[in-house]
Order: structure tokens, then C-alpha cells, then sequence
């Protein structure tokens, strides 16, 4: 005699290893995306480096010239 829950439970475990996969795709997509996010941020901070020497150099050159004798 079989199981009568057998069938249903064979159906809801079916259902449970397609979400589970559906899961698992979503997942490895999403860490794929977050990889190229990190990658593609990596020169950020040398930027950021870059602009503060610029403008640290600005604002010396500019209190050089506020420093400067005026023409007479």
C-alpha cells in the first residue's frame, strides 16, 4: 500500500528544490554584480588622494599670492 502523502510530500520537495535553485541563481547574481561594484571602485581612493593634493596645492598657491607685495 503506499504512502498517500508521499505523492504531496514528493510535489512540495520539488517545489522546494526549484525555489532553492531559483535562490542560488538570485544569490551568485548578485555576488557576480557585487564583485564588479568592488572592482570598479578600487581607483576611487586614488582619486580621492589626487583631488586633495590638488586642492591642498591650490589653497598654498593662493595664500602665496595673498602674501605677495601689491604693485605700486
Amino acid at each position: 500500500m503506499e504512502n498517500p502523502h508521499e505523492a504531496e510530500q514528493a510535489v512540495l520537495l520539488e517545489r522546494i528544490i526549484k525555489n532553492v535553485d531559483k535562490c542560488n541563481e538570485a544569490v551568485t547574481e548578485m555576488n557576480h554584480c557585487i564583485r564588479e561594484i568592488l572592482e570598479s571602485s578600487k581607483e576611487i581612493p586614488v582619486t580621492a588622494k589626487l583631488f586633495t593634493n590638488y586642492s591642498r596645492n591650490v589653497n598654498y598657491n593662493l595664500d602665496a599670492i595673498g602674501k605677495m607685495p601689491k604693485p605700486q
